[in-house]
């Protein structure tokens, strides 16, 4: 017998695993669209002038195996020391529950940000569970739902108490003792913004000279202070008091609050979230409850649905900068719920006992060591700390810091005569031990009871995490059983398609993510030495490289941390390199009506003016309007912000002139990377004129969106702006930091390393293809029914098509809104609503959905097209029909029915399973009535007793 060789690959990871449809539906595919094949497509589709002249190429690539077995060699390569260093990162235990079941669960690291509510209330409720954590610590009476990190959330603490403060001053006090990252990232956000910085000691401050001041509680090098007088001073004359507070310490230090804090800060990152080398971590902020329409961010109200029944949304301005574009006060528009979930469950594990035990073993563990320290003749500072100390040892810095290296022990260099040590939850006696060693200090860490050395004005007194979820039974039963409750009230994408445009919500792989959670990667200090993170650095350099070769940029910086500090970070670099050249007075910015809201936002954050383009009529940049502006704005253009393939889901053919006009009157061209998704391989952003982009990690290169967070937006330059991309105090000392770590969320650059390594460049290039053919197909099995908004010269859309539901509104009296819940009912989230065009829905399926997911999704959209002409025939009472009282709930099933149509018409229609149906929790959620009855931490347990009944 004789075998036939096949052209099968069982572990072609690209055609077999990550892209959806097989080759067989895509031949089925192609002909719906009306095309002999992909290429023919692409061709009719990209303008032939801007395709990449060269295939991607990065070598063979690697299957799921060999991609695990290759990780695993660059991991061993980085050594995993005790990390003393603290200064804001720390060692934590993870509680296996929380790790099997929150961080390693697709049911919550795929989920999207919560802005359907009706479909996100298990998130909704954990988010509001971190909330009211953070909010119980710190003494204020309302927190958000995280920001990025500690050191940008200081930084957006600063320009909140810009905006209301009642000091006509323009200075800022910001404590010498706060972390070296958080002072360089407030430096950078101020200077565009023409806030003076001034750093001192607290107890010199003369709060007349300021509208704001910030501290560090515990400071850098271990100080604990009350800062009650400061604060007292700064409103005696208008001003506010910042307190950037670690909330561990806060479960027995006095709380912020208590000192009068308007606004605290801070990260979440030691309950249960590993250093990572920097992140993803929960920073927080709290403040005021006077204060909280100015606060950034995200925030979770408690509402109610259409049945009167409690419901949980996103309050407020949720997406401010989408609304006030250029004159939004943050272009925050995520957030790092993934991360904030965690946190929020590590304080429902532990409850407020547990908190306060771990904190206080933390404490008595740094008074043993500082006092075998003093014994032996140490000087140790300061006199009153929680977990951090610094000792004098002179001389003897460089022998003790490479003596406690020896002993596997990382130590933070002060100066040139000190070293500081921050212990933390994993501490254990045998490390307390080899730190004596390295001090040359032998003796046991012999478990006696030693004095607090916290001073009893600066202990808590106050109760925190009083509600019942803080004091659940904490068998682990109950706990699996309760983030399943809540991961089961949630529509992710383990579920169905998440069909969002501009979100590219694509299958981030298993395989993929497995690395992540190994120690050799998750338990790394940001600023450890440079010879214990060779697999990272080997990592970053070799996606740095891969991510330029993509995008044809000759620079990459990994410090942003999301999409938006992307933007933010590249405009900075742009404004740096005119200055470097005499030129900085150009401060215009030339931004197109249908730019993301974050374009705008991020611009004026740079200190630039926003002057908007206007859109032609089929959605391309009106090419006469821009050269008007360019030409108006002269000798002032500084740049141009565009998105490529453009936001109406087209390949515009004047791409390259918008680029020649912008630079012919000396602007520099930054093209937004959130479309990247139909570009990698097809397109090269740095060749059609492109200086600066950034690149959403978490859309094209497979990082989950966590629930609204982690993500990543590193960016991309050519050679001339690389000497102006962010620097960092821990690194190279250059100004322009943007994150508190180096390389921003580094832990999670492990997941597009690892696609990027398996998907190879022929891969990479067929993702592009293939998101481009379920647009397009989608675009023609829907013909008809809806109208596409926007198409490209040869009649094709890219990888996302707008479908235009606005004339409904007039015919049926049917919303947009009405559609996206009606999806619900069908199983599907929906697609991005009213964006960028007002009553339309932008689809982008990815390349990563089969044709079966496609079909159902087609089939409840021409479903819902059914109905609405059923309203429009007269068939269907306009008032009390399935889409106007979607989403059904399991209640509405049982319960009495009293509607004009059928319980089968209303809970199972077309495209929804019958077996294994997705039930929303709530019905449609009242936001009106939210945002006027704002509730933002847990409301007492009788509230969800009402709501059951």
């Amino acid at each position: 017998m004789t075998f036939t060789p096949t052209d099968y690959k069982p572990y072609d990871f690209a055609n077999r695993r990550h892209i959806g449809p097989s080759p067989s539906e895509m031949e089925e595919m192609l002909k719906v669209v009306g095309v002999e094949s992909l290429d023919q497509l692409i061709d009719e589709t990209i303008p032939a002038a801007i395709r990449q002249k060269e295939p991607l190429d990065f070598g063979k690539p690697k299957s799921e195996r060999e991609l695990l077995w290759h990780m695993r060699q660059v991991a061993k390569k980085n050594q995993v020391f005790t990390s003393m260093i603290g200064q804001g990162f720390y060692g934590t235990v993870t509680p296996s529950v929380i790790q099997r079941n929150i961080l390693e669960n697709p049911a919550w690291y795929t989920a999207y940000t919560p802005y359907q509510p009706e479909i996100s209330q298990g998130r909704l409720e954990a988010l509001l569970n971190y909330q009211t954590m953070v909010a119980d610590l710190t003494g204020l009476e309302i927190a958000n739902a995280s920001l990025l990190d500690e050191a940008s959330a200081a930084a957006e603490a600063m320009t909140m108490a810009r905006r209301l403060s009642k000091s006509k001053a323009n200075a800022f006090f910001v404590d010498e003792n706060c972390h070296p990252q958080n002072i360089a990232v407030i430096e950078t956000h101020a200077e565009p913004l023409g806030i003076e910085i001034e750093v001192g000691d607290p107890e010199a401050m003369d709060a007349s000279r300021y509208f704001g001041a910030i501290f560090q509680y515990p400071g850098t090098y271990g100080h604990i202070r009350d800062f009650t007088a400061q604060i007292a001073a700064l409103h005696e004359v208008g001003a506010l008091g910042i307190v950037i507070a670690d909330p561990l310490a806060l479960t027995i230090l006095k709380e912020p609050g208590a000192m009068g804090a308007d606004i605290a800060v801070g990260s979440t990152q030691r309950f249960g979230v590993p250093m990572g080398y920097g992140g993803p971590h929960a920073a927080y902020m709290a403040c005021r409850d006077s204060m909280k329409r100015a606060m950034p961010g995200r925030l979770v109200g408690v509402s109610v649905d259409s049945h009167g029944h409690r419901a949980l949304r996103l309050a407020l301005q949720a997406r401010e900068q989408h609304i006030r574009r250029e004159k939004a006060t943050s272009n925050v528009c995520t957030a790092q719920a993934l991360l904030a979930v965690m946190a929020s469950f590590y304080a429902v594990f532990h409850g407020p006992e547990g908190l306060k035990a771990i904190a206080q073993r933390i404490h008595r563990k740094t008074v043993r060591v500082a006092r075998a320290l003093e014994q032996a003749g140490f000087t140790v500072e300061p006199e009153a700390f929680f977990d951090t100390i610094t000792v004098e040892v002179g001389p003897l810095q460089g022998v003790i810091f490479d003596e406690a290296a020896r002993q596997r022990i990382n130590l933070r260099k002060v100066g040139r005569t000190k070293l500081g040590i921050s212990l933390d939850e994993t501490t254990r006696p045998a490390t307390i031990e080899r730190l004596w060693s390295a001090f040359g200090i032998h003796r046991r860490d012999d478990d006696f009871t030693p004095e607090y050395r916290i001073p009893d004005a600066l202990q808590r007194t106050s109760e925190y995490l009083t509600h019942p979820v803080f004091h659940m039974n904490r068998a682990e039963t109950e706990m699996m059983r309760y983030m399943r409750r809540l991961a089961d009230r949630d529509l992710a994408l383990d579920r169905a398609m998440i069909p969002l445009g501009s979100c590219t919500m694509k299958l981030n792989a298993a395989t993929e993510m497995m690395p992540l959670s190994w120690p050799e990667f998750s338990q790394i200090h940001p600023f450890a030495p440079a010879d214990q993170v060779a697999g990272y650095t080997e990592l970053i350099e070799d996606l740095a490289e891969k991510l330029c070769q993509i995008t044809g940029y000759d620079a990459m910086s990994m410090q942003p941390n999301s999409g938006a500090t992307g933007e933010y970070a590249g405009l900075l670099t742009i404004r740096a390199w005119h200055r470097s050249r005499g030129e900085g007075h150009r401060n215009i910015c030339l931004i197109p009506v249908s730019a993301h809201g974050t374009n705008p936002a991020s611009a004026q954050m740079a200190g630039m003016k926003v002057v908007a383009v206007k859109s032609a009529p089929n959605g391309d940049i009106d090419v006469e309007d821009f050269r008007r502006k360019a030409e108006e704005a002269g000798d002032n253009l500084a740049a141009c912000m565009i998105t490529y393939p453009s936001t109406h889901g087209v390949f515009e053919e004047t791409v390259r002139e918008i680029c020649d006009i912008t630079h012919e009157f000396g602007g520099q061209v930054y093209i937004d990377g959130a479309n990247l998704n139909a570009m990698v391989g097809l397109v090269k952003p740095g060749e059609i004129g492109g200086d600066v982009s950034h690149l959403n990690l978490h859309k094209t290169f497979a990082i989950p969106h966590g629930g609204g967070g982690p993500g990543m937006g590193p960016i991309g330059v050519k050679a001339h702006l690389a000497p102006f991309l962010p620097g960092h105090p821990m690194t190279d000392g250059r100004p322009g930091a943007v994150a508190a770590a180096p390389f921003g969320s580094a832990s999670i650059l492990t997941i597009s390393w690892a696609y990027i390594l398996m998907m190879g460049g022929a891969g990479l290039t067929q993702a592009s293809k293939v998101a481009i053919l379920s647009a397009n197909y989608i675009a023609k099995r829907l013909e008809g029914a809806y109208d596409v908004l926007f198409k490209g010269k040869g009649g094709r859309v890219a990888h996302e098509c707008i479908l235009d539901t606005r004339p409904f509104a007039d015919s049926a009296h049917v919303t947009v809104e009405d559609i996206a819940k009606r999806l619900i009912d069908n199983g599907f989230h929906a697609p991005t609503m009213s964006w960028p065009v007002q009553g339309t829905l932008m689809i982008e399926p990815t390349e990563s959905e089969t044709k079966g997911e496609l079909d159902r999704f087609c089939t409840a959209m021409l479903a819902i097209r059914e109905e609405i002409r059923a309203i429009e025939e007269g068939r269907m009472d306009a008032e009390n029909n399935p889409l106007k009282n979607a989403p059904h709930t399991v209640e509405d099933l049982v319960g009495e029915w009293n509607r004009p149509y059928t319980r089968e018409q209303g809970c199972f229609p077309p495209g929804a399973f019958r077996i294994d149906k997705y039930w929303p929790p709530v019905n449609r959620v009242d936001n009106v009535y939210g945002d006027r009855h704002l509730v933002c931490t847990c409301p007492p347990m009788e509230a969800y007793s009402e709501a059951a009944e």
